[in-house]
């Protein structure tokens, strides 16, 4: 094989990976504050407080809103999904394993982007409702109601994400089910969702649940979480000869932070059954 074939391999492996990750990787990426291209092992995210304006007097100087501001330090670790293809074995299959491979460590990589921002998700403390019954609408409106308090905008941007047992109970509301109170319009193409009170609801299979089988569903506003990635997902092939065997291995450098707890709000939902 010449170098020249090693290198189209290498690239169009690479690009598989990539549009892989970004069609089917991360559920979430795209629901927070991402910063991308970051240079170090960390970076911050600015957190700024609420201004208020004020009168003056004539020919009087402006008086300044001292609005507050506070970084918030998000640090980046380094993951990799990597997976032996053995040469003959290609030969021997009837199915692309460089694709099978591409899309195995998309997901992989997904799933761990997804795991970062829950992980932040879950220090959240602000709950809604009780952690004894399942999701219920009044829960939902408990949550609805603080998160106006919090005077956290309704601009489009606000998420829920809620397990599979928590979606099957949210179909079972009228006013989340019919299209009499749900729209239409839906900001991810193939992805199970609903907009809903004003955010974008979907279910999620990685969402948390503790060993008293109470799964953390969150309802947040995208400035809430930042999401960071120094090095965006990359894939090197190695060819090992004592193996006679390709070493493909895909990475990427990422991290994520809660910046706002007020911008989110938990719904703990008991999964035990009755």
């Amino acid at each position: 094989m010449s170098t020249d074939i090693s290198n189209a391999f290498i690239k169009q492996f690479e690009r598989e990976t990539h549009e892989a990750y970004q069609r089917m990787g991360s559920k979430l990426r795209a629901t927070v504050r991402s910063k991308n291209n970051v240079e170090g092992s960390s970076t911050t995210f600015q957190k700024v407080g609420t201004g208020a304006a004020m009168t003056k007097a004539r020919n009087g100087m402006v008086p300044t809103m001292n609005v507050t501001h506070t970084a918030v330090e998000c640090f980046l670790q380094d993951y990799y999904a990597g997976d032996w293809v053995d040469r003959l074995d290609e030969f021997k299959s009837n199915i692309d394993e460089r694709q099978v491979l591409a899309n195995a460590g998309a997901y992989a990589l997904g799933r761990k982007t997804d795991e970062l921002i829950i992980a932040q998700l879950d220090t959240n403390t602000n709950y809604a409702g009780a952690d004894t019954d399942g999701m219920t609408l009044a829960k939902v409106l408990a949550a609805f109601e603080t998160l106006g308090t919090n005077e956290v905008p309704d601009d489009g941007e606000r998420y829920a994400i809620v397990g599979w047992k928590q979606w099957s109970q949210l179909l079972q509301i009228d006013e989340f089910a019919s299209s009499d109170y749900v729209g239409e319009d839906l900001p991810f193409n193939g992805t199970q969702a609903k907009r809903w009170l004003g955010t974008v609801w979907m279910p999620h299979s990685g969402l948390s649940v503790d060993g008293g089988g109470v799964r953390k569903c969150h309802w947040y506003h995208k400035t809430a979480i930042g999401h960071a990635s120094g090095a965006d997902v990359q894939t090197d092939i190695t060819w090992h000869g004592d193996r006679a065997a390709h070493f493909v291995n895909s990475m990427m450098s990422q991290g994520a932070k809660l910046i706002d707890a007020s911008g989110i709000v938990t719904l703990r939902c008991d999964e035990t059954p009755a």
